[in-house]
């Protein structure tokens, strides 16, 4: 079946309170997808960001993030009075976030509310604390010591902590208790209000698209809770780290700095970990896309300390024998390959056995110097299709910036003119392509330029901030989003037989 979707991510939705939230500007979002004829709505990571405010970058792979939690729902249940929130300073600018003041003001806030969740007898609280308390418990005492010293990497706390000792952990969990059950309450209010949003989005027949990053935080309670799964020395200090080598972006390649996974060790256990992590995804999204595959296949490793990536070197992973224990723990599940970048036959390889459908970019499409795959007439149905993702510039943006003779080309090849807009001229190529499944970004579908950028990697600042003004998914823009989807033979089945009537 030929679909489509939108991918904008939660912390850009209009909101009054300073980010994107789980509550009714999420919900009229749905109702424009449901309006507009699409079945997708794909979103980056939803986990609790750190420095740099990166959803890639997670202090949890199984936790959400307590700044998508929606203050209003928060009102209307009587956990937060009007005045606790509303007076606040959240920002001026509606077009960005503005993550220093969510930093100094948002956790007082859900403080208030989850002080008051935890007055009350709630058997469905403590439901929840039970079914999750497998990560739910690391996480809290986590959370409770990076609080208590004041934000700091675990890597830096006192070496009992540090190396998890037992009288050590039980001292601070008497210590901490109370933080502890603020954080289990944060995470219960932001799971609650993902299910009633999911609930919302399926009933109409919209369809979430999940993103797992393949790799963790460096400081976060997965790293710290199961040192034993990641390459590590005595000190508990990384021995090589992730990132990509250069290439014709970049001739320092990119060096990210996560933690690389012992995937001996991992197989040793038969992958439980990642078992449950993807079970995780699988409760929160209907289909999930996993950053990086390529690593799955073969991953590089930087010397830990080095100042860039060019000294990394190519180590061996764990192929499809992850991808068969999982698919025998949880069954077949409707999983998106990010097989972008550099690819080897042995990638492809797996990508075919796999099943999975990968990942085809037009803006990759239209490098002058060279053939490319990318270009649609080298498409097949087992692929999603997007113009760009959240990693690049937009349409308009990239016909400016782009060199001269690629933009040429790109105008040549799609047929693109200033009178239709470059951005519609793009999206109808992503549309009007073999793959079973289309995805365009909001802000090519506003029009926007460079300034609506979402991320410039291997930089710091400016970046995860934009956000779409309140009002700008208009009637018009949902009508002619309708028209081409219909046109392209896009809607879902239901929008399909209405639209004959």
């Amino acid at each position: 079946m030929r679909t489509s979707g939108i991918l904008l991510h939660i912390t850009s939705l209009p909101s009054r309170w300073g980010v994107g939230t789980l509550g009714a500007e999420a919900r009229a979002f749905v109702d424009r997808l449901h309006e507009a004829g699409q079945t997708f709505w794909q979103i980056l990571p939803v986990g609790p960001t750190g420095y740099g405010d990166s959803p890639y970058q997670s202090f949890s792979t199984f936790a959400g993030n307590p700044y998508l939690i929606d203050l209003d729902t928060l009102c209307d249940e009587h956990l937060l009075a009007p005045a606790e929130y509303q007076t606040i300073d959240w920002g001026q600018d509606a077009e960005h976030v503005d993550f220093g003041l969510l930093y100094q003001h948002r956790f007082e806030v859900l403080d208030r509310a989850c002080s008051r969740l935890l007055e009350t007898e709630n058997e469905d609280f403590d439901t929840f604390c039970t079914e999750n308390a497998d990560w739910l418990e690391d996480y809290a005492l986590f959370f409770a010591l990076k609080t208590a010293h004041g934000g700091a990497p675990w890597s830096e706390w006192e070496l009992g902590l540090r190396f998890r000792e037992r009288q050590a952990l039980e001292a601070a969990r008497l210590e901490h208790a109370y933080q502890m059950s603020l954080c289990r309450a944060a995470q219960y209010l932001f799971f609650r209000q993902w299910a009633a949003l999911k609930t919302y989005a399926n009933g109409l027949g919209v369809r979430i698209i999940g993103d797992l990053p393949i790799y963790v935080s460096a400081d976060s309670a997965d790293v710290w809770a199961n040192p034993g799964l990641f390459q590590l020395d005595a000190s508990l200090r990384p021995t090589e780290v992730a990132g990509v080598p250069p290439d014709g972006f970049t001739d320092k390649g990119q060096l990210w700095g996560n933690p690389l996974f012992d995937w001996d060790a991992h197989a040793r256990e038969g992958y439980s970990w990642w078992i449950s992590r993807v079970r995780r995804q699988f409760d929160l999204f209907d289909v999930l896309r996993i950053d990086h595959f390529r690593g799955f296949d073969t991953y590089y490793a930087v010397p830990a300390g080095d100042a860039d990536a060019k000294n990394g070197r190519w180590r061996q992973g764990p192929g499809m024998e992850l991808f068969r224990a999982l698919h025998d723990a949880l069954g077949a599940r409707p999983i998106i390959a990010e097989d972008l970048g550099y690819l080897t036959d042995s990638v492809r390889r797996l990508l075919l056995e796999s099943g999975f459908p990968g990942m085809k970019l037009l803006q990759f499409a239209f490098d002058s110097r060279e053939d490319s795959d990318y270009l649609p007439h080298n498409y097949t149905k087992n692929c999603v299709v997007y113009a760009g993702t959240h990693d690049n510039d937009t349409i308009n943006g990239w016909m400016q910036t782009a060199p001269s003779e690629d933009a040429a080309f790109a105008r040549a090849y799609l047929r693109l003119t200033a009178e239709e807009g470059w951005n519609w001229g793009v999206m109808r190529a992503v549309w009007a392509s073999a793959g079973d499944t289309a995805i365009v970004t909001m802000q090519d579908v506003l029009g926007l330029g460079s300034e609506a950028r979402m991320n410039t990697p291997s930089t710091l600042g400016g970046n995860w901030t934009w956000r779409m003004r309140p009002g700008a998914f208009t009637e018009t823009l949902t009508r002619r989003l309708y028209h081409d989807t219909a046109l392209y033979r896009r809607l879902p089945p239901d929008a399909s037989k209405e639209e004959s009537k």
